[in-house]
């Protein structure tokens, strides 16, 4: 549809909400931070919602591939798209009009299956792939690529990877978390279709169950190997820690990264009927902590903290410990997904990695590279795919946008 179709459309739409409609939106394009309701985190901030928003339970992601060479156009899509995540992070529907106001014989401008949900804590988070600023032919699309940070370099290749490229990369990122798997569905179907022409859809993940704590309210979950995961997470609480490991700090790269984080996902794919065959002494020493209370071996608490040196050597807890890692630390909050069957008698089923961090290439490649060299977990898993994206800091207000700093 042109810009021009489009605009005719919203006219009728805006043109027929009636008294009820421009009461409930006000002014045009104005978005508001009135304070959410109960159930709903706040959209604007220092850092975005998302990272270390206490883990909700569902989760959509998607990577997209910006098919315009217009940054007009992509500008003006990263405004509507904030304007649309602030509107459905506080329950409302993502367009001024909404499903059911406008005129029937204009396309609604909210997809409608949210429709008397709540906002479930839904958070939506944004970030910017490598190829956004220079494509794989090297093109500068969009006049940003002197303003690529050297921490969204190229992730290396880690043994044991069988990667698929069609699940991997993306100029642009959305993750949509919430506690009612049809809200954050509903927010990635409503800024796809916000973005229809501007840009296309790569991939995507749904997920359930979250594998990580980013709180210390919250209990620690299982992930799909029946054992805790996520114990040694770092949590919202912990400022200082957040402050070393999770938040780009001044100086660490381009200015517009400042307050952000780098964000890291990985489809891995577990082997679990040939985990499910192994005994549970096999198991626990496999993983390094007992399966029943979360605690290292050896010890009775899950929080105790573990000694790395007398952790079997090839044990997951052993490997992914700071101090065998110069101190590196993650802020994880993966999800187990199930996409089917494979075809083969086995379920499809895994763990949508997902970790937050200040730099990649001092945190997540030391640890990983460890990992994929020495982990036995690793005879029962499969990594099918791999990207990296820059997370830029929250928006501070009504006339900010995601990404306005990268392109001012």
């Amino acid at each position: 549809m042109s810009t021009a179709g489009y605009s005719r459309r919203r006219a009728i739409a805006l043109a027929g909400a009636g008294t009820v409609g421009v009461a409930a939106i006000g002014a045009a394009g104005v978005r508001s931070f009135t304070p959410p309701p109960g159930n709903a985190v706040a959209f604007a901030g220092e850092h975005q919602a998302g990272i270390v928003t206490p883990a909700q339970d569902r989760l959509h992601f998607v990577a997209f591939d910006v098919i315009t060479k217009d940054r007009n156009r992509l500008v003006q899509l990263l405004k509507d798209w904030t304007a649309a995540a602030t509107r459905m992070a506080s329950g409302r529907d993502a367009g001024e009009i909404g499903a059911v106001n406008g005129v029937p014989e204009a396309p609604p401008d909210d997809t409608g299956e949210a429709l008397g949900l709540p906002p479930a804590n839904l958070t939506i988070t944004v970030g910017f792939g490598a190829t956004l600023f220079r494509d794989a032919d090297g093109r500068d699309r969009f006049g940003i690529a002197d303003r690529l940070p050297p921490a969204l370099d190229d992730l290396p290749h880690f043994p044991g990877d069988v990667l698929d490229a069609a699940l991997g990369g993306g100029d642009l990122c959305v993750q949509a978390c919430a506690d009612d798997p049809q809200v954050a569905v509903h927010a990635i179907r409503n800024l796809a279709r916000i973005g229809m022409g501007t840009v296309s859809v790569r991939w995507s993940q749904l997920g359930f169950g979250r594998t990580s704590s980013t709180s210390t309210a919250q209990a620690t979950p299982r992930n799909l190997f029946g054992f805790k995961d996520g114990t040694a997470n770092l949590k919202l609480e912990e400022a200082a820690l957040l402050e070393q490991h999770l938040w780009v700090q001044p100086g660490d790269g381009p200015d517009w990264m400042t307050g952000g984080a780098y964000l890291v996902t990985r489809k891995i794919r577990m082997i679990i009927e040939t985990w499910d065959r192994s005994s549970l002494s096999e198991q626990e020493t496999i993983v390094g902590r007992h399966k029943g209370t979360g605690a290292p071996l050896g010890m009775a608490g899950e929080f105790d903290e573990p000694d790395p040196r007398v952790l079997p050597e090839g044990s997951h807890v052993r490997l992914a410990h700071p101090d065998l890692n110069g101190g590196a630390r993650l802020l994880r909050r993966g999800y187990n997904f199930v996409d089917g069957s494979d075809g083969l008698g086995r379920l499809d089923a895994g763990l949508f990695f997902i970790a937050y961090q200040r730099d990649p290439r001092k945190q997540f490649v030391p640890v990983q590279l460890s990992l994929s060299r020495h982990d036995e977990m690793n005879e029962y898993l499969k990594p099918v795919s791999l990207a990296l994206f820059a997370c830029p800091p929250g928006v501070g207000g009504a006339e900010d946008f995601w990404g306005r700093a990268l392109f001012s």
